[in-house]
């Protein structure tokens, strides 16, 4: 029989992302709603051993929709990869009667929480908190819109630079292990070439494209890189690129964690409210141990720990769009 339950505790974990602060509202606002106590949780799973966690009100998540960042804020735990730890956030939770844990973060704190809900009877529901969109099983990640458009926003400055100048830019965005955000914000500002993690990139291929526009005279060219890409981000590849072709200006601009700020997107606001109010309505009906996402603009629920098993993967299709479209 699943235990009913009625004290939920919310945490944001990993990096931050614009709209955690929407979600934790949702998640807050909904629980009080239905009656449930809501309990929020600072600093991540760094909190939860510390037992640095308070109950929250409706007033609690008052003005902050519009917020980037968290309220909450977050941290990297490494003791809660210990089972000491571990034992301890539960032991917190157990003395306040908290059943039931909001993790909103990415793919790191996913794997906490399976860890967590495998070990003890508290029941975990997983939001996608995460710039980089790669957690498989949602078409939305908590983020990924706001931090795109800053990119985006960014790079059509730059652009007026290197028209004015007849130079090469290489740009570079967030993205560790995934190229979502160097994928999206490079098609929607033209680059001519798009270097992310999973593809392995032909350096060659890339000399040569610049070499052929070089003869047309198209002396202003975009590289937009994932900061994970194989040749280590855009200093490394300005380097190759420059032995090349030493008669080119070639620029490089790090956008960095400018992509990690600012007020959240008007879709950041809604995935993350829509997210946070049914993450409540799962805990609700005893659906438990579930990473809550949006497919085809339907509430789309997996295991927690498929989430974490799975990654995005990105199309051929869009690869083929970047390259048909940049000649």
């Amino acid at each position: 029989m699943v235990k009913k339950v009625t004290k939920i505790g919310v945490l944001t974990s990993g990096g931050d992302s614009p709209g955690m602060n929407a979600a934790i509202r949702a998640v807050v606002r909904t629980g009080i709603y239905h009656g449930l106590e809501m309990y929020g949780i600072m600093r991540g799973y760094q909190g939860l051993i510390e037992d640095d966690i308070a109950k929250m009100e409706t007033r609690s998540v008052a003005n902050i929709i519009q917020r980037g960042g968290t309220i909450l804020k977050t941290a990297r735990c490494k003791d809660f990869y210990e089972y000491e730890g571990r034992k301890k956030a539960y032991k917190n939770l157990k003395k306040r009667g908290i059943n039931g844990l909001v993790v909103i973060g990415g793919d790191g704190s996913f794997r906490g929480a399976v860890k967590f809900s495998q070990e003890f009877d508290i029941p975990c529901i997983g939001l996608a908190g995460t710039i980089d969109k790669d957690i498989h099983g949602t078409d939305f990640t908590i983020g990924f819109d706001t931090a795109v458009n800053t990119a985006v926003e960014a790079i059509d400055k730059i652009r007026d630079t290197m028209d004015a100048h007849d130079r090469v830019f290489i740009i570079e965005v967030m993205g560790r292990d995934a190229g979502y955000i160097a994928l999206h914000s490079g098609i929607a500002t033209g680059a001519e070439n798009i270097l992310i993690p999973e593809r392995k990139t032909d350096i060659k291929d890339l000399v040569l494209s610049l070499q052929e526009k070089e003869r047309r005279k198209k002396l202003v060219n975009l590289i937009v890189v994932a900061e994970g890409d194989g040749f280590g981000g855009a200093n490394e590849v300005q380097k190759i690129i420059q032995d090349e072709l030493p008669n080119s200006e070639i620029r490089v601009c790090i956008l960095g964690h400018i992509q990690r700020g600012g007020a959240p997107s008007c879709l950041d606001r809604l995935i993350a409210s829509r997210m946070g109010y049914h993450a409540v309505e799962c805990l609700r009906e005893g659906r438990h141990n579930v990473f809550v996402g949006i497919l085809n603009n339907k509430m789309h629920y997996i295991p927690l720990e498929n989430a974490v098993k799975t990654k995005s993967k990105i199309s051929d299709e869009w690869m083929k769009i970047v390259k048909i479209l940049a000649s």
